[in-house]
């Protein structure tokens, strides 16, 4: 294509005055850190960079390297994990930083191929990885440049079918000239101007390339198929309280949540649950009451969960005990929703 070169040059000079500072991006002159760029890379998956950041930089003063990830416990990464979702990744997480210590003396493998070796990188992230921290001519494709590359070339198959056809045409665009520069410049150009709504034609680099642009209407593409409603799952979650402690359980290994510390719960199901058949699953006698009910969106489907709340007098044995305050910082969204409802935190004194 003879128009890759110029528009690769506009790209790249757009990027160099207008670079986003992130928290895990190298200044100018310096050399990426593998591990920082990976582990951007594993939280910014479904997730935001407003909301991956906070996370990302309590991960480093917890775990400065890769070694010292792969020293942690699991329930600490998992504990400090809660919030950002698809809990996979944080098992992924540690496996890969477990392989890096352990079969590459602490050193992140410099190749595409080699990172794809690792447990948990699937193709993107070590794609990513490969040229931001390598600068290896790999051809790295998030949503941000799916969106750029649809509209640059009006591509009209709807996605997630569009997926392989977009990356055939990223892939053309990548060169051995400043590899890193032109994924993390993709990136910033789909997240800044060539944004879902409303894109900024009038500040986007190459505008006149654009076919979307050309057509009138670049925001209708990427092209999507008509969503589907999620199927609505039921449950109920127990809050049960002695004095200023919670119970709670570790979820199993596999599956949703998995290996989680979370609230005791009947089975999420498809058919609602009468309170006579919920409270029969409570994990012990009390005088449960209902507290209401909290709902939660997953990636597959939507939960609403009953609240029963009770408070004994001494700690029921079989259960994980912590404190309101740490299972409020530390569980997942929907069990933080569940022990909120149950218990309103106290309002803060300014």
């Amino acid at each position: 294509m003879s128009f890759v070169a110029p528009l690769r040059s506009r790209v790249l000079k757009w990027y160099d005055r207008h670079a986003r500072a992130l928290p895990w991006r190298a200044r100018r002159g310096e050399r990426a850190d593998p591990y920082r760029v990976w582990l951007s890379e594993v939280m910014l998956q479904q997730t935001t960079t407003v909301h991956a950041a906070p996370y990302y930089e309590a991960f480093l003063r917890r775990w400065p390297t890769v070694e010292a990830l792969a020293k942690a416990e699991d329930s600490e990464v998992m504990s400090a994990w809660a919030g950002l979702g698809y809990y996979a990744r944080a098992r992924n997480l540690l496996a890969c930083a477990r392989a890096v210590a352990r079969d590459h003396a602490g050193r992140f493998p410099d190749t595409e191929e080699g990172l794809r070796a690792l447990p948990g990188l699937g193709p993107y992230t070590a794609a990513a990885v490969a040229a931001i921290a390598f600068d290896r001519p790999a051809n790295v494709v998030d949503g941000n440049v799916e969106r750029v590359i649809a509209r640059l070339f009006a591509v009209d198959e709807p996605l997630p079918n569009a997926k392989p056809e977009l990356k055939r045409l990223a892939e053309g665009l990548v060169t051995a000239q400043r590899p890193g520069d032109w994924a993390q410049a993709l990136m910033d150009l789909g997240a800044v101007v060539c944004r879902p709504k409303s894109p900024l034609c009038e500040a986007c680099p190459v505008s006149g390339d654009c076919r979307a642009f050309a057509a009138g209407s670049p925001e209708t593409w990427p092209r999507r198929k008509a969503r589907v409603e999620r199927p609505r799952r039921h449950g109920v979650a127990f809050v049960l309280r002695c004095g200023d402690e919670v119970a709670l359980e570790q979820r199993p290994a596999r599956g949703l949540l998995g290996g989680m510390l979370g609230l005791p719960t009947t089975p999420w199901r498809s058919e609602p649950w009468s309170l006579a058949e919920g409270g029969g699953r409570a994990p012990g006698a009390a005088d449960w009451r209902e507290a209401g009910a909290v709902e939660h969106v997953f990636t597959h489907f939507a939960l609403r969960l009953t609240v029963l709340e009770a408070s004994v007098a001494a700690p029921a044995p079989g259960l994980l005990w912590t404190s309101l305050e740490t299972a409020r910082a530390g569980l997942p969204t929907v069990f933080r929703k569940a022990v909120d409802l149950a218990v309103p935190a106290e309002p803060q004194l300014i």
